[in-house]
């Protein structure tokens, strides 16, 4: 009765879902009572309406609602269905009550009496678990069915890419899809809707009616008879052909042997099989998925595992990282200060160098002056050297004048005591005057001598006079030139400095620019000079 239950249950929740709904998305209690009154009826089962208000007496809330429902169907219709009813038309109750509300608007080419069958073939297909969809291998059973009902070759290819597309999209079809599908005639092309609805027919009465093979009507003239015979009758049955009378006589058997054993009918059979291959396959994929989860969350864990080391690695990484960043910045420190220093130095070694070549040039200058010192020292040498010359000379002429003005004064003297004595003389006799004339002779040609020698030293005197001027044109000249040079020397010594780099000592500026010499030096030289000075005067 489990079966029967979940068979009864399928059709019973199209019609429960196609029920209106009110206002607040429940089904009304009218609407409830009015099922289950039909349910009742088409079950042979005795209504109790007492049962029924009393089960619907509590709030809307409860019992109205899709799951409040649910109990009281098990409880007073479903538990109480003995099997004496007639299944077609409790499929038809069902099918009148969703049918209108769900079939596809659209032309279909079956009849709506087929697909009325293809609903219910569809509640006997479709899995035990709501929403009710039929999976894809029940879909190719049954489109394999109506194939081969039709007389027509099964196309595999063709539903291996229906098939994948419907996984793509759903894992099955409604069983309003499922009449779309086959009255779409999708996979029953070149077929009339005669032979559909044979077909139809045919798959209908075997899986939901239990019948193997239908009794063909009588005509006359038919061959291939045999004879069923039971307790209280027989039956004379004509086959087309040998084969369908040997195929008839092959299903007589087999329902003859299931009655005898007590078994289900053949489809019902496989399809159990089917769906137990299903479950099995489902429990399989459950098993599967159970340890795909075990793995998941064990992989999981690994990955949680994982990431904490991650993040270890990741914070390591990180401090790694910051050290790194913190060593990289001291180190771009370190390479800024290096560089700063560097220019720092480059400028320092530039301005040093600069300083040098400043010095180089200075020190350049500075041997330049000194070589031009040491030439005006060369020239105040001789400038020297021709002041004591030339003062020698005026000594020599000095000296040479005051003889000859010596030698004068002598002559003079000497000439005014011949004069006395000539004098004196020509107061003495004749005789002394001849004789003294002839002395005065001698002495006047002596005189005369004397006078040409005074001549003589006067020119001479005059000479030296011009020589005295001369050199004392010349002294003054070379005293001029001497204190010329001595001048430049002094302004050239008291400007000299003698360059020291990086020298801490005062520096001493002149106007040739910047020079430096220590105190010692300048003392030294200051020396020298007044020496030399003192000599030369």
């Amino acid at each position: 009765m489990v079966g029967l239950k979940e068979e009864l249950l399928k059709s019973i929740w199209h019609a429960f879902t196609a029920l209106d709904l009110d206002r607040s998305g429940k089904v009304s209690k009218s609407q409830l009572k009015v099922l289950s009154h039909n349910l009742c009826t088409v079950l042979n089962v005795p209504h109790d309406p007492v049962a029924l208000e009393e089960h619907f007496r509590d709030d809307d809330e409860g019992p109205v609602s899709n799951q409040g429902y649910m109990p009281y169907l098990n409880k007073f219709i479903l538990e109480k269905v003995q099997g004496n009813f007639d299944k077609v038309e409790f499929n038809r109750m069902c099918w009148t009550l969703c049918a209108k509300k769900n079939l596809s608007k659209s032309p279909l080419l079956i009849s709506d009496e087929d697909a009325f069958k293809v609903w219910v073939i569809f509640n006997f297909l479709s899995e035990d678990k709501y929403p009710l969809i039929i999976v894809p291998e029940e879909i190719e059973y049954l489109l394999k069915k109506l194939t081969e009902a039709m007389g027509a070759g099964w196309q595999q290819e063709q539903f291996d890419h229906y098939k994948i597309a419907l996984n793509t999209s759903r894992e099955g079809l409604s069983a309003w899809d499922l009449i779309d599908l086959i009255g779409s005639g999708q996979f029953s092309k070149g077929m009339d809707r005669q032979t559909v609805s044979m077909a139809i027919n045919e798959v209908f009465n075997e899986l939901i009616l239990d019948v193997l093979k239908q009794a063909l009507p009588d005509k006359d003239g038919k061959k291939c008879l045999f004879l069923i015979k039971c307790l209280d009758k027989s039956f004379e049955i004509s086959a087309s052909d040998k084969k369908k009378k040997q195929e008839w006589i092959q299903a007589i058997q087999t329902t003859v042997n299931l009655l005898k054993a007590g078994s289900p009918p053949p489809h019902k059979e496989a399809r159990q099989k089917r769906k137990e291959l299903r479950q099995k396959l489902l429990a399989e994929q459950e098993e599967l998925e159970r340890q795909m989860k075990e793995l998941q969350m064990a992989n999981e864990n690994k990955q949680r595992e994982l990431e904490t080391v991650r993040k270890q690695l990741e914070a390591a990484a990180a401090r790694a990282a910051e050290e790194e960043k913190k060593r990289l910045q001291t180190q771009v420190e370190l390479q800024d200060r290096f560089s700063l220093e560097l220019e720092r130095e480059k400028m320092v070694r530039q301005k040093m160098e600069e300083q040098v070549a400043q010095k180089s040039s200075e020190l350049e200058q500075y041997l330049q002056r000194v070589r031009e010192l040491e030439e005006m020292y060369k020239q105040l040498q001789e400038a020297l050297e021709d002041e004591k010359q030339a003062r020698q000379d005026e000594e020599t002429v000095r000296k040479l004048q005051a003889r000859l003005l010596e030698e004068e004064s002598a002559k003079r003297a000497e000439l005014e005591k011949w004069h006395l004595e000539q004098q004196q003389t020509i107061q003495m006799t004749e005789a002394e005057k001849q004789e003294l004339e002839n002395q005065r002779m001698i002495k006047e040609q002596a005189l005369q001598v004397a006078m040409q020698q005074l001549e003589q030293l006067e020119l001479e005197r005059k000479e030296a006079l011009e020589q005295y001027e001369e050199v004392k044109k010349k002294l003054e000249m070379a005293a001029n030139n001497t204190k010329s040079w001595k001048d430049k020397v002094a302004h050239h010594e008291g400007l000299i400095r003698l360059i020291e780099p990086g020298s801490k000592n005062p520096h001493l500026i002149t106007n040739w620019g910047p020079a430096a010499f220590t105190e010692a030096e300048l003392e030294q030289r200051e020396k020298n000079w007044k020496g030399k000075k003192a000599t030369s005067e």
